[in-house]
């Protein structure tokens, strides 16, 4: 009888608890649209998100966290300390916007215009950093008022330059981790989503293992002979090398590469050289990424490539050199993490809205936290339901139908709850 009435109360004490749980969400709604507009109307590109970081800096502070600013540049933390001890959870959002002139009828709508490299654009989320981030601050808004709950610590971190920082600065998830974002209190797991435009709203898709490729930029400088255009004899076109070479890398993904593990891709996607029609440049430059979603496989890609690139020039009268520079690592989902999140995701999305998917070959630098320590990165749904129009991230027609973001913030309050509770 006792041990009855124990479970009773128990469950009593569950059901109260998440009916609180969902009265706060309700609360919160009206405010993480505000901030995701308010984001979205004054975009900042990486490394420059200084007004961003104000704006974020003051929320957490009025919810009484333990607040650092300028990591990583512009980058926010926020501590959150249970009324128990446990383990840490750190959850993180990405704060910076592109350089892509939005073509939307919002009253919300960026206008901000920049230089970018050179280049006169506007400036917008036209991947959803706005909608992360005031996610993650209303998250920390309903934990905050939830520490009886917290078995443990929360950090929050923000991050800034999830693009990519500006040429010739440090920035992104790698500096906040040189600088110690997961230290001081030691981070046991991460958890962070990314908003997907193709995906309808209250549906939460994940993927166990490698779920987004490693991205490597890659560099080859073919070198040749000049000569005029009517007497090719006379030099080395490496034109015709940077055609060959292209060629030829992609026989490594269509005849060497085990597809049936995990995709691959090179694409090539720059070209530069010559400067008039009857002259044989004396160079070329050619300039592409990688992606991948295996180690193997990415050992044996680059080490074809600089065999390929190297054999290839000199076959024509030529050389070539290539050179890599790693852009993100594999988000690789943690197995175990990911089987004991998923009652959480489907307790908050509901049990048929949480699918699994097949891995992607876009790159998100939310993977050099997951070389540190476990983590589990998902997507969810912005497009609104019975859409067939497409309004793919980072082009001018990015859309996000903001019903869809409460559902974000479920999702990674119970995570984070549940996970401390268990551990």
């Amino acid at each position: 009888m006792k041990v009855l009435l124990l479970f009773i109360l128990l469950g009593i004490t569950s059901t109260f608890a998440q009916n609180d749980l969902e009265s706060q969400y309700i609360e919160i709604e009206p405010k993480l649209i505000e901030w995701r507009r308010d984001f979205h109307e004054n975009p900042e590109l990486s490394n420059q998100e200084f007004k961003t970081a104000e704006k974020i800096a003051t929320h957490l502070r009025s919810l009484g966290l333990e607040v650092q600013t300028g990591v990583a540049v512009t980058g926010i933390v926020g501590v959150l300390k249970g009324n128990q001890p446990g383990k840490v959870v750190a959850l993180r959002a990405d704060i910076d916007a592109l350089p892509v002139t939005e073509d939307n009828d919002l009253p919300f709508k960026s206008t901000i215009i920049t230089d970018f490299l050179g280049n006169k654009t506007g400036v917008s989320h036209a991947c959803g950093h706005d909608g992360h981030t005031a996610i993650l601050m209303s998250v920390a808004e309903i934990l905050s008022k939830n520490k009886d709950k917290i078995k443990g610590t929360v950090k929050f971190i923000f991050q800034p330059a999830e693009e990519g920082p500006p040429p010739g600065e440090e920035g992104g998830a790698k500096l906040m981790i040189k600088e110690g974002v997961l230290k001081n209190p030691a981070v046991d797991v991460i958890f962070g989503l990314h908003l997907r435009s193709m995906v309808e709203v209250g549906q939460i898709h994940y993927k166990p293992g490698g779920a987004m490729a490693a991205v490597e930029r890659f560099v080859i400088n073919v070198k040749g002979k000049q000569a005029h255009g009517a007497a090719p004899w006379l030099g080395v076109d490496p034109i015709l090398i940077s055609a060959k070479i292209i060629d030829g890398l992609q026989s490594i993904i269509s005849r060497e590469s085990k597809l049936i593990n995990e995709a691959a891709v090179i694409t090539v996607g720059k070209i530069s050289s010559g400067v008039r029609f009857n002259i044989i440049p004396e160079t070329a430059e050619l300039v592409g990424t990688v992606r991948t979603l295996d180690p193997d496989m990415k050992a044996l890609i680059i080490k074809r490539m600089t065999e390929m690139t190297e054999t290839i020039a000199k076959a024509y009268g030529g050389e070539a050199t290539i050179s890599f520079r790693n852009q993100t690592a594999i988000v690789y989902n943690n197995h175990d993490l990911v089987s004991g999140m998923l009652p959480s995701l489907k307790k908050a999305a509901g049990h048929d809205k949480v699918i699994q998917i097949k891995a992607e070959t876009i790159g998100e630098d939310f993977s050099y936290f997951q070389e540190e320590i476990p983590g589990f990165y998902f997507y969810l749904g912005v497009m609104t339901k019975g859409n067939t129009e497409s309004h793919p991230h980072h082009t001018p027609s990015f859309y996000v139908d903001e019903s869809g973001l409460l559902l974000g913030v479920k999702a990674l309050t119970q995570m984070t709850l549940d996970y401390l509770n268990q551990h």
